[in-house]
């Protein structure tokens, strides 16, 4: 690398700083010096619903024009706040290796979703963990909530809300798997515990031969797909859209297989779409059109547009 130290842009709350942190560490192993760049964004300071922001976007918009008025030269991103069209002069080049895509069930006195008593509140502040909880256990009460994460898990701890549904990646990148008290098997937001690395479309090759040493394939393949489900749906991050992504190990087979499997949610939750696909992991992007395209076909744009 010709660099000297890069400026990493991130969103200042912790666990941005914390993922923003492992990107910085892969990268000073392989030789590269990050100093971490921390902003509020308008979706840090606001106390409105996702939903009603709009949510696509409304985390990134800060970083991103940071990096383009070169404040910063790279930033990183949780993938599932992005949008999933190109931003004009940016380029996502890097994820590195996903952490733990599934939600977690942060409940007191260490229940479970199914031992949660009726009536009981759960907090979210994402209209698919809504939809998806309603579906579940139509008896709960689901509460609108925002906030970082020491935030959400201190409505529990005060009492105010029996549970809240938090990503199992945030809270085990801040160390704080001992709160999960149960992590739910139910698909999850696309991009869901991937982090992308966004650099300026002029940034040089030194940089970018750098991002390809802390790259991971079959992670940015899986994000591939499942974010194509939602582009394609021309939904949002707040829609109530999961999509889920994996890649076998290829025995028993020509080569790896890709499988992406999405589900449409009805907001008031008790009905769900589904649909499937399984391909060769170079076919993500085209798998997962045809996913959403079906899900389309059976209506699911009543619920997503609604």
């Amino acid at each position: 690398m010709t660099h000297g130290t890069l400026r990493l842009g991130t969103r200042a709350s912790d666990l941005a700083r914390t993922q923003a942190g492992t990107v910085a560490d892969a990268l000073a192993g392989v030789g590269v010096n990050c100093e971490l760049v921390p902003m509020t964004s308008d979706g840090d300071v606001t106390r409105a619903s996702l939903a009603s922001l709009g949510g696509t976007g409304v985390f990134a918009a800060r970083l991103r024009t940071a990096l383009l008025a070169e404040e910063c030269d790279l930033v990183v991103h949780s993938y599932k706040d992005l949008p999933t069209a190109p931003h004009p002069g940016l380029e996502v080049v890097a994820s590195p290796v996903r952490e733990d895509h599934r939600d977690a069930l942060c409940g007191r006195d260490g229940l479970a979703l199914a031992e949660l008593p009726a009536g009981a509140r759960v907090g979210t502040g994402s209209p698919r963990r809504a939809a998806q909880l309603r579906t579940v256990r139509p008896d709960l009460e689901v509460v609108d909530i925002r906030g970082n994460v020491g935030t959400r898990l201190a409505f529990v701890s005060s009492g105010e809300l029996d549970a809240v549904v938090l990503a199992a990646a945030g809270l085990r990148r801040l160390g704080l798997d001992e709160v999960i008290t149960e992590t739910l098997d139910w698909p999850t937001a696309p991009g869901q515990g991937v982090l992308a690395v966004e650099i300026r479309s002029s940034q040089d090759a030194p940089l970018r031969d750098a991002l390809a040493q802390i790259h991971d394939g079959g992670t940015w393949a899986c994000a591939q797909a499942e974010r194509s489900v939602l582009a394609t749906l021309e939904a949002g991050c707040a829609a109530p859209v999961a999509a889920h992504a994996s890649i076998s190990d290829g025995v028993g087979t020509p080569g790896p297989r890709l499988t992406v499997r999405a589900l449409a949610y009805r907001p008031g939750g008790g009905e769900v779409l589904e649909a499937s696909a399984e391909v060769e992991p170079a076919e993500a992007v085209t798998a997962g059109a045809d996913v959403a395209r079906r899900l389309l076909a059976d209506g699911a744009a009543d619920w997503i547009h609604d």
